[in-house]
């Protein structure tokens, strides 16, 4: 049980968000204006994403969580680990918190505030790119928690590192960042209408993974458990 009430582990919520959303933003400004080679622009996005996350979920991780995804609370939701209350609460915070950090990656580079994305991402391939992501990011996550959980950081940052590069998608694996990237006509940026697409299949394969990890993660039945006269 967490000693921190509600208010600051939404705050946490909020802050981490908008943290994650401004590096993934801005890393990708900083990096499409020192080079055009767009997978040096790519390394230059995947290499900041995979390291904040490790910061972020060290820092929060004890506080709110550290979800930052309003399918990883939804996944926390349905395994009974966060009130459903609480858990649509995280969500409301993890896209405003999102899209303030798009606003704030922004601001730090003399762009307008907000400046909607014409960035077409979509598409069978990438949708499923997307729930391979998501599931993996779920499996990562579940899978951590059981059996690593103070590597949880470096194994979120690591995969989120990794799966930039395997999914087509480049791996959002995240609606409230799929949403404040819709907010940037930069490098990062995203279609909103292109979010459904992305959104739906974030939450497809975050449902895969947790109905997966249910089941590998599932005590094992002894031979004793289920004899009762052995129980006698």
């Amino acid at each position: 049980m967490t000693p921190f009430d509600l208010q600051r582990r939404l705050a946490a919520e909020t802050l981490g968000t908008i943290l994650l959303v401004a590096t993934v933003v801005g890393s990708g400004i900083m990096a499409a204006s020192l080079t055009k080679d767009v997978a040096l622009v790519l390394l230059g996005n995947t290499l900041p994403t995979g390291a904040i996350l490790v910061v972020l979920i060290t820092l929060f991780g004890r506080m709110s969580g550290a979800h930052f995804n309003p399918v990883v609370s939804m996944v926390f939701a349905l395994k009974g680990d966060l009130p459903l209350r609480e858990g649509i609460l995280y969500g409301i915070v993890q896209v405003l918190g999102g899209i303030a950090g798009t606003l704030m990656a922004h601001a730090m580079f003399a762009l307008p505030l907000i400046d909607a994305s014409f960035k077409t991402r979509t598409g069978g391939a990438q949708w499923f790119s997307e729930g391979v992501a998501t599931f993996g990011l779920v499996v990562t996550i579940l899978g951590g928690i059981r059996f690593a959980q103070a590597s949880v950081p470096w194994l979120v940052g690591l995969y989120i590192t990794a799966a930039y590069w395997f999914t087509a998608s480049t791996s959002f694996a995240n609606p409230a960042v799929a949403i404040a990237r819709s907010f940037t006509n930069t490098f990062s940026g995203i279609r909103p209408l292109d979010l459904p697409g992305f959104i739906g299949a974030e939450i497809a394969g975050a449902l895969l993974g947790l109905t997966l990890m249910a089941w590998l993660l599932r005590p094992a039945v002894t031979d004793d458990a289920m004899n009762p006269q052995a129980q006698l």
